[in-house]
């Protein structure tokens, strides 16, 4: 919980306090009381968005490395 706090204070220190909404962890919710946020959980089907959103970016970003690679002599990126 505390890397949490921690983590939470550092974007409130940078980006001011807004409302946090999380996936479900125990450590956002005690975090959020100790920091004085409000606190709200995802729905399952947001979750799942995200997650394909997130899917769909990587798939997006290795066919790109495909296409395009590394055109260095002796090149390890692989």
């Amino acid at each position: 919980m505390l890397v949490a706090e921690k983590f939470i204070s550092s974007l409130v220190s940078k980006y001011g306090k807004h409302t946090i909404y999380t996936d479900g962890g125990t450590w956002y919710d005690q975090a959020c009381n100790t920091i004085g946020l409000k606190h709200y959980l995802h729905s399952s089907i947001e979750k799942s968005l995200m997650e394909r959103v997130n899917q769909y970016l990587k798939d997006r970003t290795e066919s790109f490395d495909d296409y395009y690679p590394c055109r260095q002599q002796e090149c390890n990126l692989f």
